[in-house]
């Protein structure tokens, strides 16, 4: 709260919040609601304030909810402001001296007085006036009506030069093809220009909550199951982006709502989280929201406001939100669509954007506030008990709420001069799965066959791309292809593979939350000792969430020693095979010689459309790393591609070498199975068969409009079921065949089914 308790209605004060002075106006004692477009007086109040502080950048009236009115509507009433303050003082327009070349003094001073009143409380009232007034003398004038022809040329000159001056203000030059229009007083042509944006008392963030004029409506749907939040996709003529307009459940609440939660939010900043109770933020939130609940519930008996079970709940999640909680952020990690959230610096001055799954960069209608975001920061470092400050100007770190998994990279001065950033990656709630990849046009049903048999296979896999390529997205739906009675060991360093959804649905799983590579100075243990500890907790499969610095070592030990036993796989940053090849030797200081301990190189990476405005991910590639070379794989033909993407046809094709068997990796897998040893067809045969089943899920999940097919549940059910029915082929016909095992495998498909 700006004002303090007791203080004086339209009392004003003004703030300097990154780089721009707000005004603050207090109206909690009015009886009615601020307006500019509606209310002379409010506007007067406005322009005397503007007087004093010409320097502010938006306007804010503070009630229940605050009226915000932006830079370009502030600007507006700034120049008239000035106008006024130079007629007034600089011109001297009221003085003796300056009265006396007009004729009647006592007349025109009582004419000009009301002008200038009149500019304040209605500028286009007060050009109006002038006109009329200007046209009425002119015609005195030619009537010969003037009694002191010098002194009424004069006035009649004084009066278009304040006319002239006011018709070159931008407020009067953006309604001057509309004034006609209306008559003197009538205030409705001021709403075309005033429309501040309406918001909550306890937030500092804004919400442009008015569709922008002159936007094609594109798309509306809903996100979030409980608030029912409102998200319109438009576009405007000339933008490249599109506009993501979000309408949550607080913006649209009575002022007896408001009432409540403003009374209720000053009872909870009593009662701040204790920092050890930021560990455990999901218990926290569970805590707060039950406090907050039943606060609301008391609050709302003493002030007579009746409240259902349902607004009471409403009312409780909004004060979680802006309490303990990451505010407005939250709401935009409630839309499954969104990928990626972008906060520039300096916060305050710039609109949030996003990266939305179908219409790509997008701007939205909120403009965060310094105070919110310099909070999320507190509640961020003492979350991951990482610094952030001059000293550490980075943090890695991520955010967990009841439907939400995202990543948050926050940088701070001096590495961002104008102060406080964010990055956060959206992490969908349950992992990808090789299906949902398949109908996601990523992957074709062939390749996902492939890349399930090469995990079956225990090989050593590095999945490569460049930033937002879906690599880890990638990496987690290939953990669900390792069958769930193996042991798997995550390392990460901020905690974006979904291992509570494995662990829910059977897998043993193991996670492990190391220091990332941007960070010193903490208790967690480096990322390389964390690798090293893995390989002494047991055979397990092991997977590396980033491979970004000195535990690249630590990992190629891995997989030297673990590559015939189990999986070892991670992600790294690299466009090619040699891309990755040049950054595991070059930047990483890993041995040549150890690089050929990777099997697989899976590369990721966005594919722009002609017009460069739509962007798809796709895997381009998946190639081998063969092990007869000493310096440069690419030179000496270390790498051969098994799949490459075709442009043309948008989708992966596999190469001669792979249809040809002319695969070392694959042949080192098959030479470890009974039946497969020199018999490529039986394990080409296996590779469709796979590739089959993964398509038989994507097409049955459509026929029977049943998503929760594609998910990690039925996935790894699925999955269970193959290896079983391959074993009973395999003990029947020697071979586990296609012609075999999928039949059988089908059948159990559609008769499960039914029971989802």
């Amino acid at each position: 709260m700006i004002f303090k308790e007791g203080a004086a209605l339209y009392a004003v004060e003004v703030e300097r919040e990154e780089g721009e002075d707000i005004l603050y106006v207090n109206y909690l004692q009015a009886e009615y609601v601020p307006s500019i477009a509606d209310n002379p007086d409010v506007m007067g109040r406005v322009i005397d304030a503007l007087i004093e502080n010409s320097n502010a950048s938006r306007i804010v009236f503070v009630q229940q909810r605050n009226y915000n009115y932006p830079f370009e509507q502030t600007i507006l009433l700034t120049e008239i402001a000035r106008l006024y303050n130079f007629l007034l003082k600089q011109d001297e327009l009221l003085s003796p001296a300056k009265l006396q070349f007009f004729g009647n003094i006592s007349q025109v001073y009582g004419e000009l007085s009301y002008l200038l009143g009149l500019l304040k409380q209605d500028p286009v009232g007060c050009y109006i006036e002038l006109k009329n007034r200007i046209k009425s003398l002119r015609k005195g004038l030619e009537k010969g009506e003037a009694i002191n022809k010098p002194t009424f040329v004069n006035y009649v000159r004084l009066l278009e030069r304040i006319q002239g001056m006011l018709e070159g203000t931008k407020l009067i030059q953006s309604l001057i093809g509309v004034i006609g229009e209306y008559g003197f007083g009538d205030r409705e042509i001021y709403s075309e220009v005033f429309r501040p944006d309406i918001l909550p008392n306890f937030t500092f963030t804004r919400l442009m909550a008015q569709l922008p004029k002159n936007a094609e409506f594109i798309d509306q749907y809903e996100v979030g199951e409980e608030d029912n939040v409102i998200v319109t996709i438009l576009k405007k003529e000339n933008d490249s982006k599109y506009i993501y307009h979000v309408m949550p459940a607080e913006y649209n609440l009575t002022d007896e709502h408001h009432l409540l939660l403003n009374l209720a939010r000053n009872v909870l900043t009593e009662h701040r989280p204790k920092t050890e109770e930021f560990t455990d933020p999901e218990r926290t939130r569970e805590v707060f929201f039950n406090i907050s609940r039943d606060l609301l519930e008391e609050l709302s008996k003493s002030k007579g406001i009746g409240l259902s079970n349902r607004e009471l709940n409403k009312l409780a999640r909004i004060l979680v939100r802006h309490t303990i909680g990451f505010g407005l952020i939250e709401v935009l990690l409630m839309d499954d669509k969104l990928q990626d959230i972008v906060l520039n610096a300096p916060i305050g001055q710039n609109n949030i954007f996003v990266r939305h799954a179908k219409y790509d960069e997008c701007v939205t209608n909120i403009i965060p506030s310094y105070e919110d975001a310099d909070s999320w920061a507190a509640k961020l470092r003492l979350q991951s008990g990482r610094p952030l400050d001059e000293a550490n100007p980075v943090l890695d770190t991520d955010l967990s709420f009841k439907n939400a998994r995202a990543r948050v990279a926050a940088i701070t001065k001096p590495l961002s001069p104008h102060g406080l950033a964010y990055a956060i990656r959206r992490h969908r709630d349950d992992p990808w799965t090789l299906p949902l990849f398949i109908k996601n046009k990523m992957i074709n049903s062939f390749a996902s066959g492939l890349l399930s048999f090469l995990i079956s296979g225990a090989r050593t896999m590095l999945i490569a791309g460049t930033r937002s390529s879906g690599k880890t997205s990638l990496l987690g739906s290939l953990m669900l292809e390792i069958m769930p009675k193996y042991r798997v060991i995550v390392v990460e360093d901020t905690m974006e593979l979904s291992v509570d959804a494995m662990r829910k649905i059977g897998y043993d799983i193991l996670r492990m939350k190391v220091r990332s590579a941007l960070v010193s100075g903490t208790t967690e243990v480096e990322a390389a000792e964390g690798i090293r500890t893995s390989l002494r907790l047991g055979d397990s499969a092991l997977i590396v969430g980033e491979v970004r610095s000195d535990e690249a070592k630590a990992l190629y030990e891995a997989m030297r020693v673990g590559a015939l036993a189990n999986v070892v796989a991670g992600t790294i940053h690299g466009d090619s095979p040699y891309g990755v090849f040049d950054r595991v030797v070059n930047d990483l200081n890993v041995a040549t010689t150890s690089f050929k301990a990777t099997d697989i190189i899976v590369v990721a990476n966005p594919v722009r459309s002609a017009d460069g405005l739509q962007t798809t991910r796709r895997v381009v590639s998946i190639t081998e790393v063969r092990k007869l070379w000493s310096k440069d794989p690419a030179m000496e033909k270390g790498f051969v591609d098994l799949m490459r993407y075709n442009v043309e046809k948008d989708e992966l094709e596999p190469t001669p070498e792979l249809m040809n068997g002319d695969s070392e990796i694959i042949k080192s897998i098959a030479g470890n199975v009974k039946g497969w040893a020199g018999n490529w067809d039986a394990v080409f045969d296996n590779i469709v068969l796979r590739g089959k089943i993964k398509q038989e899920i994507v097409d049955a999940s459509e026929k029977e409009r049943k998503p929760q097919l594609l998910e990690a549940k039925f996935n790894s059910l699925a999955n269970g079921v193959f290896y079983k029915i391959s074993e009973q082929v395999r003990k029947d016909k020697g071979l586990p065949l296609e012609e075999y095992v999928f039949p059988k495998w089908k059948e159990w498909l559609y008769k499960e089914i039914e029971k989802w």
